[in-house]
């Protein structure tokens, strides 16, 4: 299945051959890709001859390779390019660094150069990020968190190591003929995710293919083959091999996927999740207590999609991530009460603490999770509002504890309905939009998004004639509260305010 075609992939302009599809591929199907990849390569051809022709009068060859081919038969290439080559690492450096306008070497231990490259066409300037590898292939074994990297002396060698065969095509350059020996094209067409050589071997060179698999499901719409499926069941425990920088690129790259939802059902299903995000399987069966048509692992997902469907800006890893773990506090603090209920008292809390354990296991940065740990905390907050009857002081400190996270803070809370109770949901909505109509109100008198005392630490040190030092801190804090309590005073309120603190604390 599959093969070598002389290709109008990258076509010169007036070339209208087409590569012959396999004969088990739905005509129509291979058509579209064909002509999708036509009007995508075309685009990118100067930048590919131009650094092939560099290679080829070194001696060497150049393969558009993996990725870059899958989307630009997807319709969807952009100016990230990956090439493969037969030029050692220290061969490509010497032929692309008189070319590239950038070169970096942070990948050159794994044989990869990176460069960019600039190109004005019309008086348009873009810019291309391209990747050149060295003919390889990758193995671990049970004792390394690291790829060893052998060379290989030719694509086909190099193709059948990747991942999976719709990431397994290339395009030699510049005589541009495309190389597809483990039917790529058809699956691509099928949106199929098979792997080159057996799914066993694959995974046992590299076990992040299994989560990667879960990705591509979720980014790109596929389904994935029975026997790669039951690969990934067998074989989940192989990730724990896998460095836990390397797990977390991946799961940031599922979750920022189209359909997160879908990939993390494939690593609950097979397994993986127990290995790399242990609380999203412990949620299954757990009923959640507002919503008893779904269990907590149902009502999370259902969190996720809606959170999504709040994003203004583009995907926002923070929300995305608080919204999937929003209530893995809940298996722990399930009680059953003596009237019938199921409790879950502050799981909130208890969830913020696993969400920054979990988060600093997988090497998060600090700043992410503390963000995401703090939406967790904060997430139930908005059910102490009921009908409206919180004070200003209290959306004023609603407001001060999400500082920056609030807008997302917002996003969370609405996502949070998944009740199919029509007047409850719309109740829930009402109440949200009253609250934020209030904070609206008090930002526009008071500055909410900056709270702070009426004095500030200089001030304080000057009424009270004191020094740098704890004592200034406390009366920061009585002040701030003051502040939140009833807001903004004049200044000779917050000195009399002052030194009444002052002289209760003598």
């Amino acid at each position: 299945m599959g093969g070598n075609v002389p290709c109008a992939v990258v076509p010169n302009a007036n070339d209208d051959h087409q590569p012959t599809p396999p004969a088990s591929a739905a005509p129509e199907q291979l058509s579209v890709a064909q002509h999708r990849a036509v009007s995508e390569l075309l685009r990118v051809s100067p930048v590919a001859d131009d650094l092939a022709r560099r290679f080829q009068k070194a001696g060497f060859s150049l393969a558009l390779v993996g990725g870059s081919v899958r989307d630009a038969l997807l319709g969807r290439l952009g100016n990230d390019l990956d090439f493969t080559t037969d030029a050692r690492p220290e061969d490509v450096l010497a032929i692309v660094r008189p070319w590239a306008d950038a070169v970096w070497e942070v990948g050159i231990a794994f044989g990869t150069v990176g460069c960019q490259k600039k190109t004005r066409d019309g008086g348009v300037t873009r810019s291309f990020q391209v990747e050149v590898t060295t003919y390889r292939s990758e193995a671990y074994d049970r004792t390394s968190r690291k790829p060893e990297v052998s060379y290989g002396d030719s694509v086909e060698q190099d193709l059948v190591r990747r991942d999976f065969t719709v990431n397994a095509m290339a395009v030699a350059l510049p005589e541009k003929t495309f190389i597809d020996p483990h039917g790529g094209l058809e699956d691509l067409a099928r949106r199929v995710l098979r792997t080159p050589a057996g799914p066993e071997a694959s995974f046992s060179d590299d076990p992040l293919r299994m989560m990667r698999a879960a990705r591509f499901a979720a980014q790109l719409d596929f389904t994935v083959a029975d026997d790669v499926l039951g690969a990934m069941k067998a074989m989940a425990d192989r990730i724990d091999i896998v460095s836990a920088e390397r797990v977390r690129e991946e799961l940031n790259k599922l979750l920022l996927s189209a359909s997160p939802v879908t990939g993390i059902r494939l690593l609950v299903e097979t397994g993986l999740a127990d290995r790399v995000l242990p609380e999203i399987p412990a949620m299954r069966l757990e009923r959640d207590e507002h919503h008893r048509h779904k269990d907590v692992y149902e009502h999370s997902l259902t969190v996720l999609e809606q959170a999504i469907g709040l994003e203004e800006d583009g995907p926002d890893l923070t929300l995305r991530l608080a919204a999937l773990l929003h209530d893995i506090g809940k298996p722990r603090t399930r009680r059953f009460e003596p009237d019938g209920r199921v409790s879950f008292h502050h799981h909130e809390v208890v969830g913020a603490k696993m969400t920054k354990k979990r988060m600093t296991a997988l090497k998060y940065s600090n700043e992410m999770v503390k963000d995401v740990s703090r939406l967790v905390e904060l997430h139930l907050r908005f059910h102490g509002y009921g009908t409206g009857e919180w004070t200003d002081s209290a959306v004023r400190r609603y407001v001060r504890d999400a500082g920056p996270l609030l807008q997302r803070l917002h996003k969370l809370t609405r996502s949070d309905c998944t009740t199919r109770n029509k007047r409850k949901a719309g109740a829930l909505a009402r109440a949200y939009d009253g609250l934020e109509e209030r904070i609206g109100r008090l930002q526009e008198q008071e500055q909410l998004d900056a709270i702070r005392p009426d004095l500030d630490g200089n001030d304080i040190m000057t009424v009270l004639e004191l020094g740098p030092g704890p004592v200034v801190g406390k009366a920061y804090k009585h002040l701030l509260e003051l502040r939140l309590e009833h807001g903004p005073m004049e200044r000779d309120q917050a000195v009399a305010a002052l030194k009444e603190w002052w002289a209760a604390q003598s």
